[in-house]
């Protein structure tokens, strides 16, 4: 039997991402970057006289995609509803190697990380994911607990007029 629709699901994150778009565009208009949203792959099956079906594909990519200072950057946004830590198979595969690969080659890597228990956002650079993830890979610790994020990350606020202000 499937499971009813759940609007909440679908649009978890949704008004997260609203705040980071609204953000970008002031990093626009003041000419400090140019970070935009990677639009949600979709494969479509039909297109008959201009009614399109089709369905929304496993992603390549990851959440957003920019430069700042002159230096690539990379970056996905997650939630979760835990009070206690942030589930590591919320990042798939394929984005955790994407962004650990621009690291390597010289981008700005990160994850934003929204507890909304605790209304709060932390940005989580990708070489402290990486410790993290290896770490589940080799039988430890599934998640990183939130006075991890508390400690060793950086909490993004609104602030100097930016709604959320996650490049400093």
């Amino acid at each position: 039997m499937r499971k009813p629709y759940s609007r909440s699901h679908a649009n978890r994150g949704a008004v997260l991402e609203r705040l980071i778009d609204m953000t970008n565009q002031q990093y626009r208009n003041k000419g400090i970057a140019d970070i935009r949203k990677i639009p949600t792959p979709v494969q479509i099956q039909s297109n008959v006289r201009g009614k399109i079906t089709g369905y929304i594909t496993k992603g390549e990519w990851v959440d957003y995609s920019g430069v700042w200072n002159g230096k690539a950057v990379v970056f996905d946004v997650k939630e979760t509803s835990s009070k206690t830590s942030f589930p590591l198979d919320n990042i798939s595969e394929h984005q955790f190697q994407l962004l650990k690969s621009w690291r390597e080659k010289g981008a700005w890597a990160f994850l934003l990380v929204s507890f909304t228990k605790h209304d709060e956002v932390y940005l989580l650079p990708v070489g402290l994911l990486e410790r993290y993830w290896e770490d589940a890979r080799n039988g430890g610790r599934k998640s990183i607990p939130h006075k991890d994020f508390m400690m060793d990350c950086e909490l993004i606020q609104s602030e100097k007029g930016y709604v959320l202000h996650y490049l400093k």
